[in-house]
């Protein structure tokens, strides 16, 4: 197939049944196949695959390795021209994939590209998760065209021409197969959680470009596996910013006109400030006795500090384009 479409599962089984007979219903008329992959859910998914959807391929894993590994392992085992990344708690309007693929088809130097990603409930508003496109502020943190941390816009049509963005969720994104070989997939130290940004700011940084093709549009719940108020989730974005921010930012300091070893140096004190606003947000949770939240945040720089290595400086790193020189909180919080 020229496209193949992956649902990465892991205990969502209500959302497969939901979900994936609209999705394999619009896939019907093109050169696509719907494949499932399933991370060793334990809630009976698998069952579920072989035998309300026999005709859907299955792909299961033998233990849970994350949003990372999960689509690293499967991917692997797939020989298509592009992929979807799609998450089981999103249903697709008829007509989604189409636009897709035929940005992809008339603009060779796309790495990857998505919908604009609307909220399941009210389908009038952008959806948190990715909205019309990412961006990422001097510090990592990212935000979306159509949504600053918890400020939501609705859909007015005010971001309906397609446009070059640093990211795009992970929730529901096409990738060109050949790129995703190349950079070597997902970076499987994030398990979950803005892997997509470091893969799409990586694409950038190579020398592809990443765009939001917003006549595509599908509708997403979110927090279908992780919640929002959960702990985990919360030590995942903490560490993955930190790790997001050394995997990219010397290479893009050398795309600036940096030297090598200054853009390192660069590199450590913009890490170095955004741990001390991460300091912040943890004094917070401390003085308000929201102990887990504050312990999320203390671990979250310990794994850190586990995990880093140094980022990869390709030979000539590109500007990438979706990069906001402010800081974003304040917007976020006072507008």
């Amino acid at each position: 197939m020229k496209t193949s479409v992956v649902i990465l599962n892991y205990n969502t089984k209500g959302y497969l049944r939901q979900f994936l007979p609209g999705l394999l219903a619009s896939c019907e008329s093109m050169d696509a196949q719907v494949i499932v992959a399933d991370n060793a859910s334990s809630d009976g998914s698998a069952e579920v695959m072989k035998t309300d959807f026999p005709q859907v391929p299955l792909i299961q894993l033998d233990q849970n390795y994350g949003f990372t590994g999960g689509y690293n392992r499967a991917l692997a085992r797939i020989d298509a021209e592009y992929f979807v990344l799609i998450n089981s708690d999103i249903e697709v309007p008829s007509g989604w994939l189409q636009p897709l693929v035929d940005w992809m088809d008339n603009h060779p130097s796309c790495g990857a590209c998505g919908p604009k990603l609307l909220s399941y409930d009210r389908r009038d508003t952008f959806e948190y998760a990715g909205a019309a496109g990412g961006l990422v502020d001097r510090y990592g943190y990212p935000f979306c065209r159509g949504r600053i941390m918890q400020r939501i816009e609705k859909d007015r049509g005010q971001y309906d021409s397609p446009a070059p963005v640093l990211w795009v969720s992970g929730a529901c994104l096409m990738v060109r197969a050949c790129v995703w070989k190349a950079l070597g997939g997902l970076d499987e130290r994030f398990f979950a959680h803005m892997e997509e940004i470091d893969l799409c700011w990586r694409m950038q940084l190579n020398g592809w470009t990443v765009q939001v093709v917003p006549q595509s549009y599908v509708y997403h719940i979110g927090g279908g596996t992780l919640p929002n108020e959960s702990p985990f989730k919360l030590r995942l974005n903490f560490r993955n910013n930190l790790l997001l921010l050394e995997n990219n930012l010397p290479a893009t300091f050398v795309a600036q006109g940096c030297s090598e070893a200054r853009a390192r140096r660069k590199t450590r004190r913009r890490i170095f400030a955004r741990m001390c606003l991460d300091g912040l947000s943890a004094l917070v949770y401390l003085l308000t006795r929201r102990w887990r939240f504050y312990q999320a945040v203390v671990q979250a720089h310990r794994e850190y500090r586990q995990l880093r290595r140094p980022g990869n400086i390709p030979a000539s790193p590109q500007m990438p384009k979706g990069l906001f020189g402010g800081w974003i909180v304040p917007r976020g919080l006072f507008r």
